[in-house]
């Protein structure tokens, strides 16, 4: 639990200070991902962080009969977020938000307050990641993650959705991920060093945005 709630405190943090303050999201992520990489390497004095328990295990390398427990989870998320979008107002007003977000304001949605909930729910979700990835290693690593917001990255642009917002939805982005899966264990299979998967994650990223931005291009041409 304790993750998860720091994980949502510090995605409140971060729609706090992006609204309130008027900086761009991204640069607020930025800033506080350095942030907290430092201070968390600073608390542990650099040293993994071992002895979890066998319950601990479980959430990440668990088996509910032929299923492993975090596949479970994910499924559950990945339809949850799907009906919050697409079948309640607050994934209605977030859609409405990212496509224009002046428009949402003059239209009397409180999009501060929706921007910050978005951020909070994101941290949660983050939280929870960093869970599963604790327990799966049954270790605290404090590098484990890192380069992991790159594949992030390319799946939800992959999946379709939008970096002008007010496009897209979970299950492209779920197809993102297992195409970004698919490549990566195939790199590996091919014995392509990590370095060289990084310029080929890069470069799928660069193209996939490209491919929007042209998309955008002919629909208002």
């Amino acid at each position: 639990v304790v993750p998860l709630l720091i994980g949502g405190g510090i995605g409140f943090l971060n729609g706090f200070i992006s609204t309130k303050g008027k900086l761009h999201p991204f640069i607020v992520t930025l800033g506080m991902m350095s942030i907290f990489r430092g201070a968390t390497l600073l608390v542990a004095q650099g040293k993994p962080i071992s002895g979890m328990s066998p319950a601990f295990r479980f959430i990440g390398a668990g088996m509910v009969g032929p299923i492993p427990f975090p596949v479970i989870l994910f499924l559950g998320c990945v339809v949850i977020a799907g009906i919050v979008l697409k079948r309640t107002v607050f994934g209605r007003y977030i859609y409405a938000i990212g496509g224009n977000e002046e428009a949402a304001l003059l239209s009397g949605i409180m999009v501060e307050r929706y921007k910050i909930s978005a951020f909070t729910l994101l941290g949660f979700l983050s939280g929870l990641s960093g869970l599963i990835l604790t327990s799966r290693l049954n270790s605290g690593e404090l590098v484990a993650g890192q380069g992991y917001e790159l594949d992030v990255i390319a799946s939800v642009v992959i999946g379709g959705t939008s970096l002008m917002g007010g496009e897209g939805g979970v299950y492209g982005t779920l197809i993102g991920a297992l195409l970004i899966g698919v490549v990566s264990n195939g790199l590996n299979l091919l014995g392509v060093q990590p370095y060289w998967q990084m310029i080929v994650k890069g470069i799928i990223v660069i193209f996939a945005v490209l491919l929007d931005r042209l998309k955008r291009r002919f629909r208002t041409a």
